[in-house]
């Protein structure tokens, strides 16, 4: 596997962001853009990225943070304004990265797929309803209350937690919208797992999650599980990458 750090252009800065890929040769390969959570562009993220690309696909992490402001809660505040919205920087920061990743000599440009957690699952799915996306994964993100905000979009496949006090009954939500709008679309609420199933925080942050009431913490079978679906959906609706059987 290769990986690095990248400097993509946009219209308001340089948008950092981390891209693993697969050493075999390949003539083109599917990719996936991975959104982070409210802690940004960690450790977990780029772990999640290798192991996309262990599975066969270019993966890219961008940055949210990466254009603007040098004060985190600036940034911070900022994109979490725009997910509310459904429209500002981090939507443009987004383009910008698949427009990258597309241009790729390695990637297949209708082959792009996206997987978001927490903050990441809501840009993902609202992402996708309006860009070049074959498949979405949505980890317990927020989902829009009016379903037209979801017109156009991919099939969509997402992971909840049964035990997630964060976003309760997004679950249903998304289910719904996706049946009304004829989405093709896998929606699963994980037994036993809570909010960030999907993600290893540190030790300090794991102490305080464990510590919460709102159930929020990696849970090993229900993430493993997941992954697995998704991978499944993915070489369903992008194709299976060719050194991938």
């Amino acid at each position: 596997m290769s990986e690095q750090t990248v400097s993509i252009p946009t219209g308001n800065g340089d948008l950092t962001a981390f891209v693993a890929a697969p050493d075999e040769e390949a003539a083109t390969r599917p990719a996936v853009l991975v959104l982070h959570e409210l802690f940004g562009l960690n450790d977990d993220i780029r772990r999640i990225a290798r192991r996309f690309a262990d599975n066969g696909y270019v993966a890219l992490a961008p940055d949210l943070y990466s254009v603007g402001p040098r004060a985190k809660p600036i940034c911070i505040r900022r994109t979490m304004q725009a997910l509310r919205s459904g429209e500002g920087r981090a939507f443009d920061d987004i383009e910008a990265a698949r427009s990258w990743l597309a241009a790729r000599d390695d990637v297949e440009d209708s082959q792009i797929a996206i997987a978001g957690f927490c903050m990441g699952g809501g840009f993902a799915i609202l992402y996708a309803a309006r860009a070049p996306i074959a498949a979405a994964a949505d980890f317990y993100g927020a989902v829009p209350r009016e379903q037209e905000a979801l017109q156009g979009i991919c099939p969509v496949f997402a992971g909840y937690g049964e035990r997630d006090r964060v976003f309760v009954g997004q679950a249903d939500r998304l289910r719904g919208h996706l049946e009304q709008l004829g989405v093709e679309h896998e929606v699963t609420v994980y037994s036993g797992a809570g909010h960030s199933f999907m993600n290893r925080h540190g030790p300090v942050r794991t102490l305080l999650v464990r510590l919460s009431p709102m159930a929020v913490g990696y849970h090993e079978a229900s993430a493993e599980a997941a992954w697995a679906t998704m991978l499944e959906f993915f070489q369903r609706n992008l194709g299976a990458p060719s050194d991938v059987s």
